[in-house]
């Protein structure tokens, strides 16, 4: 689900920060933790959202709603951040050029050109290199804790299989709306009854016409408020467990809910519904893998490998250097090749990293739970293989599911372990259904 997680690409589009000429008097809005928000930083998020919002078509929900979901969004963003300090995740500058290179070439244009555009609309560059930076710390948190610590079994992907074959819904994916009101980790017999009477009163207005994605910035604590509970398009297996042999059996246009587990009441409206397509793409690679022993630390080993990587970029030949040096012994004698490989085939988090990269491109020292490794792509191709690729599909599925539920739960207690303090007014619960 390319929105359940917080990348860094919507630094793209131009819109990260207000002018650097601007200047507004300062006041703690929040406290998280030991750190705080401050109101000039709030102002500038909630005029970017302010912006996206309003080259969409529909109704602009109100200012005090986006400025709610923002600041909430902000928390969970400093929250990750002060634990990704805490345990040492760092982001050198090698691999944040790499990544804002990739930013500009999304906007055509390569990054001194990119660095000039921003500059010359107002924007300050070194805030939205640091914002970058940010952004890959969360990525590379979440991968850690959450995405490298779900498996999927054979059994898992058997089952899944026949059932969607049962239902005839294998391909299909749907563009599903959600909202999502929470109740605590363990809530009171009166809470989840306040709650669910809330989210009632939700489903009434909404079938009486009231506007899903504006009620879903006003009042919704998924993490998907801020984009009015858009949850893109998603395969059957990919959607949260608690939609399954729900959504397929919608309508267009039609609202479901409230729909409880652990977190709260859902309520979902489906936008769309389309059959996908199936296909995988295969990946022609080679790496070198390095150990660490009683000699070698961690440290020693990702400066030999950047010194490798060095080498390769200034000539050398990769194939030489990984008979030379890879403990991978299979792929070492054949110059570090792993042939063609089908998505699923590797350990998560090497292909992680294999995917980001461009063609030739060699990666930078990263471990895995194997070692330490320089990963260079050398082709990609679309296979069209049906068994193997319905095998994939459901994997994928079955693995972007579980990212989804993983990361909500484990935000969730992130949070619920944290000290928040609120210095701002209008943060009430209450629905405002007006238009700015």
């Amino acid at each position: 689900m390319k929105k359940h997680l917080y990348t860094f690409a919507f630094l793209g589009l131009l819109i990260g920060n207000v002018p650097a000429t601007a200047e507004v008097l300062d006041y703690i809005v929040a406290v998280v933790n030991e750190d705080v928000i401050v109101h000039s930083l709030l102002q500038q998020e909630l005029d970017r959202e302010l912006k996206r919002w309003r080259k969409k078509p529909g109704r602009m929900p109100p200012r005090q709603n986006l400025e709610r979901q923002v600041l909430e969004r902000m928390i969970m963003e400093q929250l990750q951040l002060q634990f990704a300090r805490d345990t040492g995740i760092q982001i050198q500058d090698s691999q944040l050029n790499d990544s804002l290179r990739k930013i500009a070439a999304q906007n055509k244009m390569d990054l001194p050109s990119f660095r000039q555009k921003l500059e010359k609309e107002g924007y300050s560059y070194k805030q939205w290199r640091e914002q970058a930076r940010q952004q890959l710390m969360v990525e590379r948190l979440q991968q850690r804790y959450v995405m490298n610590r779900i498996t999927i079994t054979d059994r898992e992907i058997e089952n899944f299989l026949a059932t969607q074959t049962q239902q005839g819904t294998i391909s299909n994916e749907y563009h599903i709306l959600h909202i999502l009101i929470a109740t605590p980790e363990a809530p009171s017999p009166e809470n989840i009854t306040l709650k669910q009477q809330k989210a009632e009163e939700v489903v009434a207005k909404l079938k009486q016409g009231a506007d899903f994605e504006a009620t879903a910035v006003a009042i919704s604590d998924s993490r998907q408020a801020l984009d009015g509970g858009d949850l893109g398009w998603l395969k059957a297996g990919e959607m949260p467990t608690l939609f399954d042999g729900v959504v397929n059996q919608m309508k267009v246009d039609e609202i479901k809910g409230p729909l409880r587990d652990s977190s709260g009441f859902h309520i979902i409206k489906l936008v769309e519904k389309r059959g996908g397509k199936i296909a995988i793409t295969q990946t022609k690679a080679r790496h070198i893998l390095m150990k660490t022993n009683e000699l070698m630390s961690d440290v020693e080993i990702e400066f030999r490998l950047k010194e490798i990587k060095s080498r390769i970029e200034l000539g050398d030949d990769f194939a030489k250097l990984a008979e030379a040096y890879s403990e991978d012994t299979g792929s070492a004698a054949k110059g570090g090749s792993l042939g063609w490989v089908n998505p699923g085939d590797l350990a998560t988090e090497f292909e992680a990293v294999m995917n980001d990269l461009s063609v030739n491109k060699v990666s930078e020292p990263f471990k895995s739970r194997f070692g330490w490794h320089i990963v260079q792509v050398l082709e990609r191709r679309q296979h069209d293989n049906t068994e193997q690729a319905l095998r994939y599909q459901a994997a994928r599925q079955i693995h972007q599911r579980k990212v989804y539920e993983e990361l909500e739960a484990w935000l969730r207690q992130l949070r619920d372990q944290a000290y928040i303090d609120y210095r701002i007014a209008n943060l009430a619960d209450d629905i405002d259904f007006t238009e700015e």
